[in-house]
């Protein structure tokens, strides 16, 4: 069995960060999403991943390499405009062969891993499996519907009056039945190549389509908020580990990873909580679910329940929460006793004040 993982499209929801990398490369937990993808993939038994990327996927095949690092090999490959997950079917074909492959979005995290979805599917093998998880405003969803035996029936886009509350999420297996069914069907009103209309051919041909019950977290992290949210579900169930120096003067409570090289002096650390390998906090407070990445440095900084990137500092602000500080960021309190607020801000920002 094979992985299929897509690592395409541009983020737009994301911005400004996706203006520097694209965004499955966006750290939660302390780790990029993608490898969180790639992880839950691998424990689930599967080692040979295709890779769709934007163009040459620069960023990614920086990231990512080979696949060695992680227990598996890795195949890229290119996809120069988004044409829907039906064409990275399409375009995966030598790739795929005629293996049953597991299709993943790589934007999507899924907490506890997708190891049972598989292990239905190598028993089960219909022509295709999705994976669906009840939601309480299923006309923001793709939707499910399911016949008295579990059997998918038909896939409605956001229905107005939905008959079910599965949503669809970003895990698919298939068995080679659906390179037929993506070569049957014709692009959307978008001039896409949707994946639902080549299931919704397998359902026509009367081959199975079952849904797998995914209990668990699951994100798809489109948004800065759902990617504050995950960050905070996974930061809940990490290991503790200091590897790092902290000081006598400084105190570390709940479950706090310090990765080695972090420096922590007269600084109070509240977890779960993850800091980055160099980084540097001096007479600051840590709060809850919050990561930074490598080589931050906070001074006289107060911050939680945020993601802090690569090299980003804060200086003398105290009071930061629900907070994303982009790689190299800096944030500071003006030296000149003014009490207005003066502020750099890119394309495709937000910034909230007090009011």
């Amino acid at each position: 069995m094979k992985a299929l993982v897509l690592s395409g499209g541009s983020g737009t929801r994301l911005r400004p960060f996706s203006h520097s990398m694209p965004k499955q490369l966006f750290p939660v937990a302390g780790r990029p999403v993608l490898v969180h993808a790639l992880e839950a993939i691998r424990e689930a038994g599967v080692t040979e991943v295709g890779i769709i990327v934007s163009g040459t996927g620069v960023a990614v095949r920086a990231a990512i390499g080979d696949g060695s690092q992680f227990g598996m090999s890795v195949t890229y490959l290119p996809q120069e405009e988004p044409r829907g997950l039906a064409h990275c079917v399409m375009i995966a074909r030598e790739f795929l062969a005629d293996d049953d492959f597991v299709m993943y979005l790589g934007d999507n995290i899924f907490d506890g891993g997708i190891t049972e979805t598989v292990e239905t599917f190598r028993a089960r093998r219909p022509a295709a499996q999705l994976v669906v998880t009840k939601v309480e405003n299923p006309s923001q969803y793709g939707i499910a519907e399911l016949d008295a035996e579990g059997r998918v029936t038909r896939l409605v886009e956001k229905p107005d009056d939905p008959r079910s509350d599965l949503a669809v999420t970003g895990v698919y297996c298939f068995t080679p039945d659906i390179h037929e069914a993506v070569l049957k069907i014709s692009p959307s009103r978008r001039n896409e190549w949707e994946i639902t209309d080549a299931i919704q051919w397998l359902v026509a041909q009367e081959l199975p389509v079952q849904a797998q019950l995914f209990s668990g977290y699951w994100a798809d992290t489109g948004t800065l908020a759902d990617l504050l949210e995950c960050n905070r579900v996974l930061l809940g169930g990490i290991t503790p580990a200091v590897d790092g120096t902290v000081d006598g003067h400084s105190r570390i409570s709940g479950p706090v990873i310090v990765e080695a090289g972090a420096i922590i002096e007269r600084s109070t650390i509240t977890g779960p909580s993850i800091i980055g390998a160099g980084s540097t906090i001096v007479n600051s407070h840590v709060g809850p679910f919050t990561s930074l990445g490598r080589e931050c440095r906070l001074t006289e900084a107060g911050i939680e329940h945020s993601i802090v990137l690569d090299r980003a500092s804060v200086d003398s602000v105290r009071s930061l929460q629900g907070s994303i500080i982009g790689k190299s960021g800096d944030v500071r309190r003006m030296r000149d006793g003014s009490a207005s607020h003066r502020l750099l801000v890119g394309d495709h920002s937000r910034i909230e004040v007090p009011a």
